[in-house]
């Protein structure tokens, strides 16, 4: 626990005072646990005799298969991995816990792994929804990677990914209860949930605006403020931690305090390559291609290296006609890829493009 968890406010209710003992006992399910139901399973679909790869296809196919395990996806079927093995259904992290544990017990390199999903704006500019995404990654001995999910977003939708630790994965399912119980009304609870999320993970920046929400809801305005200094300390970007401040900042009355970081915020906004790559998608959608060229390029001037942004400025070379750089930048995000789904998914296109070409010579 860092010490900034340790020293944390307890939560002040009418009829009752929450702290950090409170929180401690939560008991922390095995989340990875099997039962004998499913490691039978995994001997009949993921037979450690075959390869890794095969190992991976089969027993992803068994899992969602409807003819086998027919894992549905439900956003509100929160669980370990045993619970939603049997249940039949799950939302993105629980599947994750799925998934590692029965991969695990077939012998692969499975890991959780973070989605960073693309900021939405509003006209202004302003992050106006802050969406959290948890899948699989499994490493295969030849270093090729595949990413399993139960509802996979859009490629162009990703921004970034990393691997995150069990302990990570195990503080996320305390968030989730966290904000359910928010959402329900339960102060203590939710307050209890989202500390013990913090003892587990208090490097996550999120976990920290999500126990600024706890404490503003239960109009406690200072912890709250400085629940969200500490997510900037983690992380100066986060964009998330700044709007919560306005908000807190406008609900105090204090003009100048908000002022301030809405003008952060716009600051901010202008040196995202996500926010220029949002100005793109508006001018495609409206048929102006070159100036959805234009916020593009000014997107990969700040990140060159995204395989999802050189791939999109493919696409929109494409529609404007021009067959050779569409080429050239779907090539380049062929080469930047990590992922084997990506890179197929990047060859087909390639290729289609390639074809067309030739028959429009």
């Amino acid at each position: 626990m860092g010490p900034a968890v340790a020293t944390l406010s307890p939560l002040q209710l009418e009829q009752e005072v929450v702290t950090i003992p409170d929180a401690g006992a939560i008991q922390d399910p095995d989340l990875l646990a099997l039962d004998d139901e499913m490691r039978a399973f995994v001997r009949r679909y993921a037979n450690t005799r075959s390869s890794a790869r095969v190992r991976l296809l089969t027993l992803h196919s068994a899992v969602k298969g409807a003819g086998m395990l027919g894992m549905r996806y439900d956003p509100y079927a929160d669980g370990s991995a045993r619970e939603v093995f049997h249940l039949g259904a799950a939302n993105c992290l629980s599947y994750a816990h799925l998934f590692v544990a029965l991969a695990r017990e077939a012998g692969l390199d499975a890991r959780y792994q973070w989605v960073e999903v693309r900021p939405e704006w509003t006209r202004l500019g302003e992050r106006v929804a802050l969406r959290l995404h948890v899948n699989v990654v499994v490493r295969l001995p030849g270093g090729e990677e595949y990413m399993v999910d139960i509802d996979p977003l859009p490629s162009h939708d990703v921004a970034d990914s990393r691997v995150i630790s069990d302990a990570d994965a195990l503080a996320l399912y305390h968030n989730n209860l966290a904000m359910e119980a928010l959402a329900a009304g339960d102060l203590a609870e939710a307050w209890r949930r989202e500390v013990r999320a913090l003892q587990l993970s208090p490097d996550m920046g999120h976990l920290w605006v999500n126990l600024g929400a706890v404490y503003r809801t239960a109009g406690q305005y200072s912890p709250a403020e400085q629940s969200y200094f500490v997510a900037l300390q983690l992380n100066e970007r986060d964009r998330s931690a700044m709007n919560n401040l306005m908000v807190l900042y406008e609900r105090e009355g204090r003009e100048s305090d908000q002022a301030y970081w809405e003008e952060r915020v716009v600051s901010y906004r202008e040196t995202n390559p996500y926010y220029h790559a949002w100005l793109g998608d508006q001018a495609g959608e409206a048929g102006d291609w070159d100036g959805a060229l234009e916020h593009y390029q000014r997107a990969l001037e700040l990140r060159g290296e995204d395989s999802r942004l050189l791939y999109a400025v493919g696409i929109i070379q494409y529609q404007r006609g021009d067959f050779v750089a569409a080429t050239d930048f779907i090539g380049q995000a062929i080469d930047n890829a990590t992922l084997k789904g990506e890179v197929e998914d990047y060859r087909l296109k390639l290729e289609s493009i390639r074809q067309e070409a030739l028959v429009t010579r």
